[in-house]
């Protein structure tokens, strides 16, 4: 009786999947095509009581504004280099870090990443003050390096627990065995670890740098001079500005979705158990 159960219960299950798949990535995908439209049509076309769905007239006098405004490839600069090198530095710190951890006893490696977690408990507005205040003794107020450091507080601990449960999948007796036939710990851990552990070094690299790219409350209190593109796209926010601010997020996504092509295929979650095997 409860086989027959289970049986119809995966029937309907296999109906409605692809459908809720469907309707999924419909619902994802309508607000960029929204965002993407505005930034390119015509403000007759938006600015009225019953916008249409479709693009109708076609401008690009919006994205001409911004390339001219001489404020995207500063800020964009900012943004690129920042993240960039804040997902470099965690995974330099947190690989080997992470390493360490997952063999640790499991208690121990419970309390040392419940440890790890504990500033996360603090929203960032709560924590971003008196760290902006002790970096602007440090005169990192206003400088790349100042934004580097506090994207990593924010981050060091997501990407120690992501590579923790990647080095966890990895069986030890792979290490023991290099060992055996003579290398060191260190060799067995770049030659034979690291090479299996790509996926998800690349995965939580990703991770990071999206997490840098789009970062807003610690770039609004330590940005004086010079805005990153979130802070970019704040600023037509408060000035109004309803295409530009369109145009500026549209840009915003395109590195994403650049990157995240570039490493889908590590993105596959057989990808580590068919390394292992």
């Amino acid at each position: 009786m409860n086989e027959i159960k289970k049986d119809k219960f995966g029937t309907v299950v296999n109906k409605i999947s692809f459908p809720l798949l469907i309707l999924f990535t419909i619902a994802t995908l309508i607000p960029i095509y929204i965002l993407i439209k505005v930034s390119i049509s015509k403000p007759a076309d938006v600015l009225t009581q019953h916008p249409t769905f479709l693009i109708h007239n076609f401008t690009t006098k919006h994205w001409s504004k911004v390339l001219a405004s001489g404020k995207l490839w500063p800020a964009f600069n900012r943004s690129f280099t920042v993240a960039s090198f804040t997902a470099l530095f965690a995974i330099i710190i947190a690989t080997p870090a992470s390493y360490v951890i997952s063999r640790l006893d499991k208690k121990v490696k419970y309390v040392v990443i419940l440890s790890l977690f504990f500033t996360r408990m603090f929203p960032n507005v709560g924590i971003a003050l008196p760290i902006s205040v002790k970096f602007i003794k440090w005169n990192l107020i206003d400088s790349n390096l100042g934004l580097v450091l506090a994207h990593l507080i924010e981050q060091l601990p997501f990407i120690t627990w992501i590579l923790v449960g990647t080095f966890e999948t990895i069986p030890v007796d792979l290490e023991k065995s290099a060992m055996i036939d003579g290398a060191s710990r260190i060799r067995a851990l770049i030659s034979i670890v690291i090479p299996i552990a790509t996926p998800g070094i690349a995965v939580a690299a990703l991770y990071v740098w999206l997490n840098s790219w789009n970062e807003f409350t610690y770039a609004l209190y330590l940005s004086l001079s010079e805005n990153t593109l979130p802070l970019q796209v704040y600023y037509y926010i408060n000035r109004g500005g309803f295409f530009q601010t369109a145009t500026y997020a549209t840009i915003l996504a395109i590195p994403v979705a650049l990157i995240t092509y570039a490493l889908q295929k590590h993105l596959k979650s057989d990808s580590l158990g068919g390394a292992i095997k």
